[in-house]
């Protein structure tokens, strides 16, 4: 009896020749999806690293520039280690520098730098344009610089001379030199407070520059002191403090609400402690107020 084969049935040698070729087919499809991929990765890694290390030496270089464009000018005596360092001064020259420095001394110009620091002139020549001394400084090395002597004025005695209180604005004009609206000042001045009771009172006088008070008090002086009667500080009222010269009436609230909240000023330093007081006028004031 015959049986028709099928023509798809292989032979067992070609079966294995196939399964053989698959194999192989199968390994050749690993290699390239995988050792190509991995060497390309590879390369491509490598070549992201140099050109990684080529933009961060880039970024330094200009980071340091920026520092150095940013530089600003300095005072010389006030240069720490880390700028020191920055500017391109060595250890030893630091130390001189901090060294003097601490004896209490200053450098007032580039000759001093150099004398103390020993720095080279290479050095020196780069960083010196940075310097910024105060502007006192620089008027004591000009060179040439005339020294005035301080006008001394005729000395009088208090028999000698006139009562500030009762000078005319004209005779300060012609005596002393004064501007008319100086001398006018004065007079308005004097009268708002019903005359001088110290000498010292002209301080209160807006405008008058201490070398015109001198003359003024090296020819006058108050010889009728306006009789001042004055009033406790802790038990006055808002209008006795306002009636002093140096109080508003703000800062007459301001003192009446200390003395409620600490108690009793002992000192008329304590007055220093209210907001927008100032002792600089304290002796004129003294002459209006007692503490008992």
């Amino acid at each position: 009896m015959n049986y028709k084969k099928s023509h798809f049935e292989i032979h067992s040698r070609f079966r294995n020749g196939i399964f053989l070729l698959s194999i192989i087919l199968f390994a050749a499809l690993i290699a390239y999806y995988f050792y190509p991929k991995s060497f390309s990765q590879q390369y491509s890694f490598a070549e992201l690293t140099s050109f990684q290390q080529q933009i961060d030496s880039l970024k330094s270089i200009a980071e340091q520039q920026k520092k150095q464009y940013r530089l600003q000018p300095f005072n010389p005596n006030f240069i720490s280690d880390h700028k020191g360092y920055t500017l391109g001064l060595s250890t030893s020259e630091l130390d001189r520098l901090h060294a003097y420095r601490n004896d209490n001394k200053w450098i007032n110009s580039i000759a001093d730098f150099k004398k103390v620091t020993q720095v080279s002139d290479s050095v020196l020549s780069v960083i010196s344009p940075l310097f910024k001394f105060p502007a006192w400084t620089k008027k004591s090395n000009k060179e040439g610089t005339r020294k005035y002597a301080k006008k001394k004025f005729p000395i009088k005695s208090y028999d000698q001379k006139k009562d500030l209180n009762t000078v005319s604005r004209e005779e300060l004009e012609q005596s002393i030199g004064l501007p008319d609206f100086v001398a006018d000042r004065i007079i308005k001045y004097r009268n708002s407070i019903g005359g001088f009771t110290l000498d010292i009172q002209l301080e209160d006088v807006y405008g008058l520059y201490d070398n015109q008070k001198d003359k003024i008090l090296s020819m006058f002086t108050v010889k009728t002191p306006k009789k001042i009667k004055k009033i406790n500080v802790n038990t006055a009222s808002v209008n006795e403090l306002v009636e002093i010269p140096y109080f508003d009436f703000e800062m007459a609230l301001d003192i009446k609400e200390f003395i409620e909240d600490n108690g009793n000023i002992l000192n008329f330093n304590e007055l220093e402690e209210i907001e927008g007081f100032s002792l600089k006028k304290i002796d004129r004031i003294k002459l209006y107020l007692t503490l008992n």
